[in-house]
């Protein structure tokens, strides 16, 4: 087999591909024992006519034909690997020679991954959330655990944010009540804003036995509902005192310096670890966003699919219908999917970004990093690292593998080097963060290199791996 690459416009490239007589009679060959399996000729058993008498029965154009159909595929395949071509999409094939007789000829379309560039990926400024803990934090937390430990007062006084009032509920459309919004002697905290939009305004200045009907948009709704509310009694929560001696009583703390400074402990890893549930997605949104290229339509597509079917197992996981689940959030099958284009637009941008970062900062992957991977999955599969190897090597997805780990090196390279700054623009110490160095890092945390979902048995066909990995909290 020969083969030939040409380039061709819009991320395109056209193989050209020739198998001589001699090879393609190889093909021929498999073709007559596959058809022997399903022709039935007396005085051979299935499967086991030879050549000569097949093609003397059913000619060999029959043969040729499925030879065509079953070699072609694996030949383009062997020419995909030979010149390295990194396909989005199933190509475009089209026979130029051989279909009858003689040296058997085809050209192949095939649309590629597009090289971009990220101007600027290396200066990327991300806003995280404060990990400081303020004196207001603290004093919050102070006023969170005397609100646990208060006690609730009647009151002459009118309603106001922050009062605890009894209520008689009732709410209705078109005559039908709204569930969940009829109820009786029910205690609730003005200010929450949990019952309806203007709900809580409508009970401030109000007294006890006050009987209003007003129209609002209960709360996660967009059409409005009658409310009828009775003011059964108006109360407020007594706070007890802060002292040594309560903190004693109430916590494990002697001292409310004792308190505090535990407070404070605890606030600064809530921080902290809220910050690093956003960093992963706010840097790649941020590298994203300086691809200019619109992604191509196949490798949004590929991407789409994967998530609509990786959120319908997920569904399918905890027992509930993908129709039920439209149902209960008010969604059709197409809104849904098209809520889902957006991010998997993102996610090909940081795809084809992130490889970008890598061939700029030369970041390579050697036989030590395949390993480390090898190993990896192979504790999360429950094999042995040589197994996972061979099942890579066999399903020749070796290649694919490499291109994540270069990805997992793109975003450490820049995780550790975009400037992160809290709503004030005080600057955060990345290693901080991170929780280690990038020295220390060997993939295993990558948050972008999650788990590669394969079974890595033998017979396992690789060949949907599509590389897409976003690290995606989403």
């Amino acid at each position: 087999m020969k083969s030939t690459l040409e380039s061709l416009e819009g991320n395109k490239v056209k193989l050209s591909v020739a198998v001589d007589v001699s090879e393609f009679d190889h093909d021929i060959d498999s073709a007559f024992r596959k058809i022997a399996k399903e022709v039935r000729l007396p005085g051979f058993r299935p499967g086991k006519a030879p050549r000569r008498i097949l093609e003397a029965r059913i000619g060999l154009e029959a043969a040729r034909q499925q030879a065509l159909q079953d070699a072609i595929p694996q030949y383009l395949a062997k020419a995909v690997r030979e010149h390295d071509v990194d396909l989005i999409a199933t190509p475009e094939v089209e026979l130029t020679g051989g279909e009858d007789e003689g040296e058997v000829q085809f050209d192949a379309t095939c649309e590629v991954r597009p090289t971009v560039v990220v101007p600027g990926y290396g200066g990327l400024r991300v806003e995280l959330p404060s990990i400081a803990v303020t004196d207001d934090d603290l004093d919050a937390a102070v006023d969170a655990e005397r609100r646990k430990h208060g006690s609730l007062e009647t009151t002459d006084q009118p309603v106001e944010t922050g009062s605890y009032v009894t209520l008689d509920l009732a709410a209705s459309r078109d005559g039908e009540p709204v569930a969940g919004l009829n109820t009786e002697d029910w205690l609730y905290e003005v200010g929450k804003g949990w019952v309806a939009e203007g709900f809580d305004d409508q009970l401030i200045g109000q007294s006890v036995g006050a009987e209003l009907t007003f129209t609002a948009k209960p709360s996660g709704t967009s059409e409005d509902a009658d409310f009828s509310v009775t003011i059964t009694n108006v109360q407020t929560l007594a706070l007890p005192e802060v002292t040594d001696e309560w903190i004693g009583e109430v916590s494990d703390h002697d001292t409310v310096t004792e308190f505090r400074a535990a407070a404070k402990e605890r606030l600064e890893q809530q921080k902290l670890n809220a910050a690093r549930n956003v960093v992963l997605d706010r840097t790649t949104g941020a590298l994203a966003e300086l691809v200019d290229e619109d992604p191509p339509e196949a490798m949004v597509n590929a991407e789409l699919q994967n998530r609509v079917q990786n959120f319908v197992r997920q569904l399918q996981s905890q027992g509930i219908a993908v129709e039920q689940w439209l149902q209960a959030t008010g969604q059709d099958p197409a809104t849904f999917t098209e809520g889902m284009k957006e991010q998997s637009a993102k996610a090909v941008k940081v795809d084809l970004a992130l490889r970008a970062v890598a061939a700029a900062e030369t970041l390579d992957v050697g036989p030590d990093d395949l390993e480390r991977e090898y190993a990896r999955i192979a504790m999360r599969v429950g094999q042995k690292a040589s197994q996972v190897r061979k099942a890579y090597e066999k399903n020749d997805v070796v290649g694919e593998l490499s291109a994540e780990i270069r990805k997992s090196k793109a975003l450490e390279w820049l995780l550790h080097r975009v400037e992160m700054v809290d709503p004030d623009g005080t600057r955060i110490d990345n290693d901080l963060l991170l929780g280690h160095s990038e020295s220390d890092h060997d993939h295993d945390d990558d948050p972008d290199h999650g788990d590669h979902d394969h079974d890595h048995g033998a017979d396992h066909d690789h060949g949907d791996h599509d590389g897409h990995g976003e690290g995606e909290s989403e």
